[in-house]
């Protein structure tokens, strides 16, 4: 007998779910794209014959009544995530949300209760930590070879001013600037290669948000609960785009260039001293293969009766919890 498959509907279909989605969607294991949601009917039709996508829709409503929908991925702004994702519930629909989960953790609740009320799976797309990458620092700390974790940094830097979402830092919209964006990548990967959970201690934004505006710029000061301090870098405003995640150890430190991305080869370099002096240097080279389709096929085997997923509903709360701190200081 053929396994089943989940039919998605992607709410918000702008030029991330067209670059990154959509096409996942299509490499995932027993997932299909059978329909896309814009402002525009006609704007939904073109994109929709465009990538041979049957079902096209204006409204959220028009598409999570839809019966022949099973699951929906949320790309739309930050400040539509929570009323589009109680749509889908109490239309019975399977969620994914991409991150930040919402504009803040009381709307992260009510969209945990929606989904639980109505027998629905909810994830967010925090997929950094399904790379390769990423699980091997966790298990080189886990195994106590860089000896006892002391500190560690993230820091995620792009030019947002070359981003076709022109909502990015209109604070109704984005709830927060790079913090939201691109600072939760930072906070939930530290959260899982350390397997712990950090106190904020303080942070620095520039300029400070107003009612209408949002930071572009963030420095994040936390500390672990066993004790380890972290920091995290986030700014819209680099003429680059550059990751890196660095856990420093008493025996060994580990370093990841552009440890967010996927399709690549990423590099785990791991240094040891001797003497207060480099003694050793090691290279990793550790195949990441595409992110979001890890996340969809992760979605997907949790609605097909597999495991929960790390990066459920609750898991998205914890994060928000953490970006709602930071953004009052």
């Amino acid at each position: 007998m053929a396994e089943r498959t989940i039919r998605y509907g992607i709410i918000g279909f702008g030029r991330f779910a067209e670059k990154s989605i959509a096409p996942a969607i299509r490499r995932s294991k027993s997932s299909e794209l059978v329909a896309l949601q814009k402002r525009s009917a006609q704007a939904a039709r073109q994109k929709a014959d465009e990538h041979s996508v049957p079902l096209a829709f204006a409204t959220v409503e028009e598409l999570v009544h839809y019966s022949d929908i099973d699951a929906v991925f949320i790309t739309s702004a930050n400040s539509a995530h929570c009323g589009e994702a109680i749509a889908a519930a109490r239309a019975g629909k399977h969620v994914i949300v991409e991150k930040p989960m919402a504009l803040s953790s009381a709307e992260c609740e009510q969209m945990i209760d929606a989904c639980s009320r109505s027998g629905v799976k909810l994830m967010v797309g925090t997929m950094v930590r399904l790379s390769p990458l990423i699980r091997r620092m966790k298990e080189l700390i886990g195994a106590g070879r860089i000896g006892e974790v002391k500190a560690a940094r993230a820091e995620f830097i792009y030019d947002a001013r070359l981003s076709s979402r022109t909502w990015l830092i209109d604070r109704a919209v984005a709830g927060g600037g790079p913090v939201f964006d691109i600072g939760v990548h930072c906070i939930d990967t530290l959260r899982f290669v350390l397997d712990d959970e950090p106190a904020v201690l303080g942070a620095a934004l520039s300029p400070r948000p107003t009612e209408t505006s949002t930071e572009e710029s963030a420095s994040i000061s936390m500390l672990f609960s066993r004790g380890v301090v972290a920091s995290v870098l986030c700014s819209y405003t680099a003429p680059i785009r550059r990751s890196i995640l660095e856990i420093i150890g008493t025996e060994a430190v580990l370093h990841a260039q552009d440890f967010t991305r996927g399709n690549q080869v990423g590099k785990l370099t791991i240094s040891r001293g001797k003497s207060d002096k480099v003694a050793s240097v090691t290279v990793e080279e550790i195949a990441v293969g595409d992110l979001y389709v890890e996340e969809i096929s992760m979605f997907t085997h949790w609605i097909l009766g597999g495991p929960p997923p790390e990066i459920d509903g609750e898991n998205g709360l914890k994060n928000q919890r953490i970006l709602d701190r930071v953004i009052t200081f």
